[in-house]
């Protein structure tokens, strides 16, 4: 399944395949063109709350993938048009976090790559 993760800050290449961003909130200071996002899925990114939550204390994150991973169970059908994708051709997760190893494409790609 080739789904990858980037900074949407990073510049978009054709290797990106379909760039998805999965924040709730647009990033602060990149326009729509740069961006060159396919789709935004804000449906299926963490609540403000939670996202907040994890953000005071990073040390939460495995309690943030928890409780993230049983929302994602209510959206199934938006992450099977992900793994469809994935099938067909590179899929490009996007995100704004300046952490690249804690941040919700992160756990998302993980819930991805779970048997269903």
């Amino acid at each position: 399944m080739p789904i990858k993760l980037k900074r949407i800050y990073d510049e978009a290449s054709k290797s990106d395949g379909m760039r998805i961003l999965v924040d709730r909130l647009w990033p602060r200071g990149i326009s729509k063109e740069r961006a060159q996002v396919d789709e935004w899925m804000r449906d299926i990114s963490p609540s403000n709350e939670l996202r907040k939550w994890v953000h005071e204390d990073p040390s939460r994150w495995a309690e943030f993938k928890r409780k993230y991973f049983k929302d994602l169970r209510e959206h199934e059908e938006a992450l099977d048009v992900i793994r469809k994708t994935a099938k067909r051709k590179t899929v490009t997760l996007l995100f704004a976090a300046k952490d690249e190893k804690q941040n919700n494409a992160v756990a998302l790609l993980e819930y991805l790559k779970k048997p269903k």
